[in-house]
């Protein structure tokens, strides 16, 4: 399984971005698809994650409300929407997907890795 992120850039604080993670190579039933991101300094958080079927949906608390995770399963890929986004959201943001995890919430739970997309947010 390969995954391409892309979409990140510099917005303004309050402003919307989406990013986008296709995917390519064999995939799997049920599989969890997630959302990363690293600030520097700062540990890889998960910041939202759902099973392919749109199931078990989770978001960190400090995006909850303003950031959607969605696939389209035709075209492989997966979404993270980001709306009224912060300064603190200024991270280097993974899409991941993880075949065999239950609770997928750490970084260790995922199998795959897209590179990263950098998202600046100015104040």
């Amino acid at each position: 399984v390969q995954l391409q992120a892309s979409g990140g850039g510099l917005v303004q604080a309050g402003g919307s971005l989406s990013l986008s993670c296709a995917a390519s190579g064999r995939m799997f039933n049920n599989y969890v698809m997630g959302w990363f991101r690293q600030a520097p300094g700062k540990e890889r958080e998960l910041v939202a994650s759902s099973r392919w079927s749109g199931s078990n949906s989770y978001y960190a608390d400090s995006v909850q409300g303003r950031f959607t995770i969605s696939r389209d399963n035709p075209k492989n890929t997966m979404y993270l929407q980001m709306t009224n986004l912060k300064p603190e959201d200024t991270a280097v943001y993974y899409c991941a997907v993880g075949l065999t995890c239950l609770s997928c919430y750490a970084s260790t739970d995922y199998d795959y890795w897209g590179q990263g997309t950098l998202v600046t947010v100015s104040s």
